[in-house]
């Protein structure tokens, strides 16, 4: 579907620098090749991935289930729905996300029906691979095109954004911005999404039947987890309420913070073309120059998160599964380092939080 896509005729043509190449972009591409051919390995999931999946999706399912039986007291219901949000979040991170890069297996029908739990949880799967896989994995930090910078009209993510006088407690309120993300998904944004023309540097877009008819089962399918607990159990309108925000906004303050970390934190840089259109780097050093890793010894985070604190890994690689990144940040690590390329780093989750509101601090502050 991509393919039909093309840029708008009077915006110029967003080209990376070619001429940039530097010794960096064929050598770090070597060595991860070459780790891969010297070990024997497979660039996609292995026991450990797949171990992860069947615990993730059947930890998720099995919680969702008990939560029906209804045997537990509203308290106990309260505090499985916040596991619940937690779950939902973990199987976007380490399950939908590598299926939908392509990243989890060498089939494409594996990825496909993996990609589908994404659909489950209220997102659309196939404009999340316009939005991430294309355009902010293509533009990363190019405000005006990198759809990433957009996710809520109350924050103001990057120096080219319009400021607005709220702007200036964003650091403090962005935690609950970023809560809704899921509920946004589920009932607003894929909607919005599918009826523009234009999206980031696309215009006249058209968008086969098929994912319309996907757009509009995964909705309902999604919907129907959301509303089932209310016609079997036997509860209040309020209490169900108060499960449902529970459990999606743990979700969506979960995944909101971790994609932010990425890129709207101290270090990495918000690049812009020139009026001809072109960037000042080749693509991988734009990405190099853009991005940031974060908390590389927190096992249990990186395992929970599904590598995406090693963002920069991602980023130079997204088909590759992550459960490969925190080998290959090593060696990319050091290929930067060795080659004068930018390689930004904060080492604890804390530290990148502290950093990223630092930012929005920054961001909303009158010029």
């Amino acid at each position: 579907m991509l393919k039909n896509f093309s840029a708008p005729a009077s915006t110029p043509k967003i080209r990376f620098n070619k001429k940039d190449v530097q010794d960096f972009v064929p050598e770090v591409r070597r060595r991860v090749h070459a780790h891969f051919e010297e070990s024997g390995l497979s660039q996609k999931a292995n026991a450990s991935m797949v171990l992860k999946t069947v615990l993730l999706l059947g930890g998720t399912a099995g919680l969702y289930g008990l939560i029906l039986t209804g045997a537990f007291s509203p308290g106990q219901m309260l505090g499985m729905a916040v596991l619940l949000g937690m779950g939902m979040a973990g199987i976007g991170f380490s399950v939908a996300h590598d299926a939908l890069h392509g990243a989890y297996s060498s089939s494409p029908i594996v990825n496909r029906l993996l990609g589908y739990t994404f659909d489950l949880l209220g997102a659309n799967g196939y404009m999340w691979k316009i939005t991430h896989n294309v355009i902010h994995h293509t533009y990363t930090n190019i405000t005006g095109v990198d759809e990433d910078l957009t996710v809520s009209p109350i924050l103001r993510l990057s120096p080219e954004t319009p400021r607005k006088w709220y702007h200036r407690y964003q650091s403090w309120y962005c935690f609950l911005a970023y809560s809704f993300a899921t509920l946004n998904w589920l009932f607003v944004k894929d909607f919005q999404q599918f009826m523009r023309r234009n999206i980031g540097p696309y215009t006249d877009m058209r968008h086969a039947p098929i994912e319309w008819a996907t757009l509009v089962v995964g909705k309902l399918m999604a919907l129907g987890l959301v509303l089932l607990p209310f016609f079997v159990l036997d509860i209040t309108i309020w209490q169900y309420l108060a499960g449902v925000l529970a459990a999606h906004l743990t979700a969506g303050m979960i995944l909101g913070v971790i994609f932010q970390l990425a890129h709207v934190v101290e270090g990495p840089e918000f690049l812009a073309p020139g009026v001809d259109g072109r960037m000042e780097h080749a693509w991988l050093i734009h990405e190099m120059h853009t991005t940031a890793n974060f908390a590389a010894e927190n096992r249990l985070l990186s395992w929970y998160i599904g590598g995406l604190n090693y963002q920069i890994e991602h980023h130079l690689f997204p088909q590759i599964c992550s459960i490969h990144y925190p080998v290959l940040s090593h060696i990319v690590r050091h290929t930067a380092q060795e080659y004068g390329v930018p390689y930004h780093y904060n080492p604890t989750l804390s530290a990148a939080v502290a950093s990223h509101q630092r930012m929005l601090h920054a961001l909303g502050r009158a010029a």
